[in-house]
């Protein structure tokens, strides 16, 4: 998709929610694949995911900033397509084995149990790590919780 894409996408969105701010965040998509992108976006436009979890080494070898609370994202879909805007409403940084039951269930993957999320984050955070790091239980993984604002 071409920039003028996303910026347009943007304009509807501050449109429709003007609180948003003026200058476009960067856009991205959940997961480390276009069906991830797909299937988690799917969940977040339906109401079932309202957080997600982050490796905070992943986030710190790309030079990112931390997520927090009130910033705006501009999701994208499997085919870098804009499809919604969430707000972080907040964000807790805690080990891969301090996620409690309450932020699995709110990813909204699977049958939203601990014990899948933690398969299922291990298995993904194994495989497309983008750390040197190996994964461990006492990684620190960033828990963010969301609101959909902007859907189109």
């Amino acid at each position: 998709m071409t920039r003028s894409t996303h910026e347009k996408f943007w304009s509807a969105a501050r449109e429709a929610v003007p609180a948003l701010p003026v200058r476009m965040p960067a856009p991205w998509s959940f997961g480390a694949t276009s069906d991830q992108a797909d299937e988690l976006l799917a969940l977040v436009l339906d109401g079932t995911k309202t957080a997600t979890a982050s490796a905070l080494w992943d986030i710190e070898s790309d030079d990112e900033p931390v997520p927090q609370a009130g910033e705006a994202s501009m999701i994208l879909d499997g085919g870098n397509r804009p499809r919604a805007v969430i707000v972080t409403t907040s964000v807790e940084i805690v080990a891969f084995s301090a996620v409690d039951a309450a932020h699995a269930y709110s990813e909204g993957e699977g049958d939203r149990t601990l014990k899948e999320w933690r398969e299922v984050h291990e298995q993904f955070w194994r495989c497309y790590g983008q750390t040197t790091r190996a994964f461990s239980s006492d990684m620190p993984v960033v828990c963010e919780r969301f609101e959909l604002v902007f859907a189109g």
